[in-house]
């Protein structure tokens, strides 16, 4: 079975996380993917670290499936090159700094005047015509401007959320965007904002600030909404996370799995709302209940109970997770520096599984992706030697 986006050809003028993850799951998808980049370095994610046989973890994460074309566009020949590859393409992504694009005539909108057909969309840090447009924007900056920063961690002590929510989000609401707009077959000008993006993800947040004039403290890895819900440490030194998300739920906690029916009887946690208020004493008691018992029998006991339970992993730990494991979620990649392993993305669609392609290097599918738009070799090597779209890295 063909992708689904087998046949659509995207052009990335992209940096970072939030487009190329966009372009990524159009290229999982099946999607040709064709990345832009600035010949004197490249995408600027290339070189956070050197840890994946000498690649970046991001980079190598974010860009597996795609072509790269080293390609200098800010020179009056190169922006005619890429407007060739443009005249051919169905979709367009783009995240750089602000202005940049329209600078180039390359915003979404000069772009739909130019190319009727197809779909421009520009990720940017906090959409048009506001008092901060002008302003560069990173996951971090986002998220404390949002407000993410303020529901997580504990009081006093705010922290980011670990991954890059607001890249990744924003990245996987543009490829939302780009799909609606290929089922609908016709050209537009599109954009996602990142502040926009973490402004939606902090609903629940916004809403109770909103309309009941009180803010939730953060609650470290526990919920401000319900209780109990929350991370407790066991008899073998591991750490369990138990939670409750109605009363039916908490009836069967307080006993069947504490063995604590006055808890179940006491009209203090009756409701969700009075459990919420009295947090701290029913933390106490399970946090003495998981303090008696290894981590395994508790599991053991939650489930039977009915209790939603999980065990509290790293990283590494995640990496050797019998779940992904035994459902044979990891592939192995190509990547110029060697084989790396990614998982699988996470649509599971009968009959087809993604391809997995490799990681491209800086700029090496310049030639082939000129030729393919239709330079003949005597253009191309002219390009080249004037330092406009050079031969690619090894």
């Amino acid at each position: 079975m063909a992708g689904p986006l087998t046949g659509v050809t995207v052009v990335a003028l992209e940096q970072a996380v939030s487009a190329p993850m966009c372009t990524r799951t159009l290229a999982d998808l099946g999607a040709r993917v064709i990345k832009v980049e600035n010949p004197r370095g490249g995408d600027f994610a290339r070189h956070y670290d050197d840890v994946v046989h000498g690649q970046a973890a991001h980079f190598v994460w974010a860009n597996r499936g795609k072509e790269s074309i080293a390609l200098d566009f800010t020179a009056p020949d190169g922006l005619a090159v890429l407007h060739r590859l443009l005249a051919t393409a169905d979709v367009f992504v783009a995240n750089l700094a602000p202005g940049a694009l329209a600078r180039r005539g390359l915003a979404p909108a000069d772009l739909r005047r130019r190319y009727p057909e197809l779909i421009a969309l520009e990720i940017d840090g906090y959409g048009a015509g506001g008092p901060l447009s002008h302003k560069r924007a990173y996951d971090l900056l986002i998220q404390a401007e949002s407000g993410a920063c303020a529901v997580t961690g504990f009081p006093g002590a705010p922290a980011k959320p670990g991954p890059p929510v607001a890249d990744v989000t924003a990245g996987l609401y543009a490829a939302i965007t780009i799909l609606a707009l290929l089922y609908r077959r016709g050209g537009a000008a599109a954009s996602v904002s990142l502040f926009d993006t973490m402004a939606e993800l902090m609903g629940y947040p916004l809403t109770h600030a909103r309309y009941s004039g009180t803010e939730q403290p953060p609650v470290g890895m526990g919920s401000p909404a319900v209780a109990p819900y929350g991370a407790y440490p066991t008899a073998d030194g591991a750490t369990a996370v138990l939670g409750t998300t109605n009363d039916r739920e908490w009836q069967r906690l307080a006993t069947e799995l504490l063995a604590r029916p006055e808890l179940a009887a006491d009209p203090r946690f009756a409701s969700n709302a009075g459990r919420v208020a009295h947090r701290a004493e029913l933390d106490t008691a399970l946090a003495a209940w998981c303090a008696g018992l290894p981590l395994a029998e508790i599991l053991r006991r939650a489930d039977a109970a009915g209790i939603g339970n999980a065990r509290f992993n790293t990283p590494a730990e995640v990496n050797a997770h019998p779940q992904l494991a035994e459902r044979d979620r990891w592939r192995p990649v190509e990547s110029p520096g060697g084989t790396v392993t990614a998982l699988l993305p996470p649509p599971v669609i009968e009959g087809w599984t993604a391809p997995m392609k490799a990681v491209p290097a800086l700029g090496e599918h310049t030639d082939s992706i000129l030729r393919t738009a239709g330079f003949t070799p005597h253009e191309i090597a002219a390009l080249r030697a004037a330092g406009i779209a050079p031969e690619g890295t090894p």
